[in-house]
């Protein structure tokens, strides 16, 4: 997105946590793409599961997730456990009420014993092509941390989230961000875009998305995406004789005809049919 990374500083940082606590600790950006980690390599356990094309996808995926669950929590570390049955920990890191970056801590065994945890372990895990027997061997490699260790770490990482931010170790180009979302918006008519799908891409709350839209286009953000659809549907109309207005409303976001149909003579003063009629007459 548009976050930036003194990863000098960074690396520097992520390894005083990873000296105190051994437990690997990431950044991901706001893509949800790794940009630092130490230990560099994951766990043997993490590398097994990932050669199943399927296991990838679900580690991604629930990486994801729990960022955008993260996000919502409000300054809360989010504790949980991933899809193949071992502890994570993810921090959102804000500057200026910005989501910039996720830190993630994970790989971590926390269950009441060996034989519990990896009894769960399996059950998670039996679904992907992967050596079951090797799996337990890495299981086995994996130190055993108790859950008030896990929240302790947790609450480092929710620190260290902070003091990334005071040593300008991350930062964020505000002055693109109205650019960013104003772009995007063009790029997205005919999806599904709404304000939360926009808080969610670019990893800021709703009062943020809100201030920038009165600040850059002097109305909500609902009321713009609206407007940007009905100037792309009066493009269309013009140039496109061979789209029907039904697909025209389609081509520009709108599932509900009649809602199209409203918004457009609103925002025009005349519906679809009349304006292709009254131009293609001049």
């Amino acid at each position: 997105m548009i976050s930036s990374f003194n990863l000098a500083k960074l690396n520097r940082i992520l390894e005083d946590f990873y000296t105190v606590t051994h437990i690997r600790i990431t950044v991901f950006d706001t893509k949800f793409s790794e940009i630092a980690s130490c230990p560099a390599g994951r766990a043997s356990f993490c590398e097994r599961i990932r050669t199943d094309p399927h296991a990838l996808a679900a580690c991604q995926e629930c990486d994801r997730a729990a960022c955008l669950r993260a996000a919502r929590l409000h300054g809360q570390p989010y504790i949980y456990k991933c899809h193949a049955g071992l502890n994570e920990a993810i921090f959102p890191v804000e500057v200026g009420g910005i989501v910039a970056a996720y830190l993630l801590f994970g790989h971590i065994f926390s269950y009441s014993s060996r034989q519990n945890g990896w009894a769960a372990i399996r059950e998670k895990c039996k679904r992907y092509q992967v050596n079951l027997p090797k799996l337990e061997q890495d299981c086995a490699s994996l130190p055993m941390c108790s859950s008030e260790y896990i929240h302790a770490c947790a609450d480092m990482m929710q620190a260290v989230a902070s003091y990334l931010v005071i040593e300008r170790a991350l930062s964020l180009r505000h002055e693109d961000l109205p650019v960013q979302i104003d772009t995007y918006l063009h790029g997205h008519l005919g999806a599904k875009i709404s304000a939360g799908t926009i808080c969610a891409e670019f990893g800021i709350s709703r009062t943020k998305l809100y201030q920038i839209s009165r600040e850059s286009y002097g109305c909500g953000i609902a009321d713009q995406i609206r407007k940007l659809r009905i100037e792309k549907a009066e493009e269309l109309l013009t140039d496109r004789q061979d789209l029907s207005i039904d697909e025209v409303a389609s081509a520009v976001g709108f599932d509900d005809y009649n809602y199209f149909i409203t918004v457009f003579t609103r925002l025009t003063g005349m519906p679809p049919g009349r304006y292709r009629r009254t131009l293609h007459s001049r």
